[in-house]
């Protein structure tokens, strides 16, 4: 991971709105009813040129793919993997059980994804490398028209797979972790070695306790959550630690969220992580106190931090004055050279799925590049 010795740099979490006639493909390949994946790669590969250039034209500095090739962040594994089969019931977060009305109101506007979840009935492992080889080309090619200062791109924890793909086939948890850890491993190493940044998707640390783990106590799930960065760090095993941040979240949607996990009750297992940076929300009414358990933590000095400067369920265009708060706060923590500005979560986590509108999606975007420019001339006088 590159770090600045003399501006705050800007990314984000990954995913970003995609383009209708994709969306539009990529649902019906789930669904069997689209055949021409030459047209459907070929739609991608233009996406993604199209998205680099748009985080660019926003002042990102890491920018990715979008993720625009991807069903969807975690459950994409199924589809390059052996072992999955069907669907399975959907787990509601706990705290949208507490509100069943206002459950109902966001399933019937199309607020609640509903795209494949598989369950694994078999032994897992991957079928190819080639879809990943493909993410990488695609983004290498915008990337030498479109130069940024880095690239990355997103891949699964064996813990988030873990949560959304349920098992039917390994005796025990932790044999399922082991399998998911070996076939992704495949895969965070193709990405680093074609020299991209690695970005984890690690929701199963905090989002975990109350969507799968909901009748667990705190205690019980970070002992989940230390087995889930075990499985991660094996799966790391060969792969450099300046490569690669880690993605955390309570999940990407407007709800309560008065079940969610305080961050300080997990930080000390993600500090465990074999990473160094760590990728948060920060700004969200939920969370946005949260920077004070940073500042009363023992943050080990290899990790970088990016929080999330702006929130990614809100169509509020942040001020940049407000940006700038907030990257202060994390570089008086850490140091201004130990921070990248960020976003809560992405934006297109499901193809068409996505509460804030892809226009507002890179205004938001570009008030965090200008909020880091503030920032940055405070730092550095």
């Amino acid at each position: 991971m590159k770090r600045s010795t003399e501006r705050i740099l800007t990314s984000h979490v990954g995913s970003l709105p995609r383009s209708d006639d994709t969306c539009v493909m990529l649902i019906a390949k789930q669904k069997g009813e689209w055949k021409d994946l030459q047209t459907l790669d070929k739609r991608v590969t233009d996406d993604v040129k199209a998205v680099v250039r748009k985080q660019l034209d926003a002042g990102v500095d890491v920018v990715s793919d979008g993720e625009a090739g991807k069903i969807g962040y975690a459950t994409y594994i199924y589809e390059r993997a052996t072992g999955f089969e069907g669907d399975s019931p959907r787990v509601v977060p706990k705290d949208l059980q507490m509100y069943p009305r206002y459950m109902k109101k966001i399933a019937e506007a199309g607020e609640t994804s509903r795209i494949v979840r598989p369950v694994c009935v078999g032994p897992i492992q991957l079928k190819s490398l080639d879809p990943v080889k493909q993410d990488i080309a695609n983004l290498k090619a915008a990337l030498a028209v479109s130069p940024a200062v880095e690239g990355f791109l997103n891949a699964a924890s064996p813990g988030v797979v873990a949560v959304f793909l349920p098992n039917r086939h390994y005796r025990s948890y932790e044999a399922y972790l082991e399998a998911l850890a070996d076939t992704l491993r495949q895969e965070y190493e193709a990405i680093t070695q074609a020299g991209l940044v690695l970005q984890i998707d690690c929701p199963d640390l905090a989002m975990g306790r109350h969507f799968r783990y909901s009748d667990a106590s705190d205690a019980e799930f970070v002992r989940i959550a230390e087995q889930n960065i075990e499985a991660l760090n094996h799966a790391l095993a060969r792969v450099p630690a300046e490569q690669v941040r880690i993605h955390l979240c309570w999940g990407n949607y407007e709800g309560p969220h008065i079940c969610d996990i305080p961050v300080e009750r997990i930080l000390p297992t993600v500090f465990k992580a074999k990473v160094q940076g760590i990728s948060v929300e920060a700004s969200n009414p939920r969370h946005a106190h949260e920077w004070r358990a940073f500042k009363e933590a023992r943050i080990p000095d290899d990790k970088v931090l990016l929080p999330g400067v702006i929130d990614s369920v809100s169509n509020f265009v942040e001020h940049p004055e407000l940006v700038a708060e907030r990257i202060g706060r994390f570089a008086d923590i850490v140091g201004r050279e130990r921070v990248i500005a960020s976003t809560d979560c992405g934006f297109g986590t499901f193809p068409g799925m996505g509460k804030v509108d892809p226009d507002i999606v890179y205004a938001k975007l570009r008030t965090m590049a200008e909020g880091a420019a503030l920032a940055s001339r405070r730092l550095w006088g």
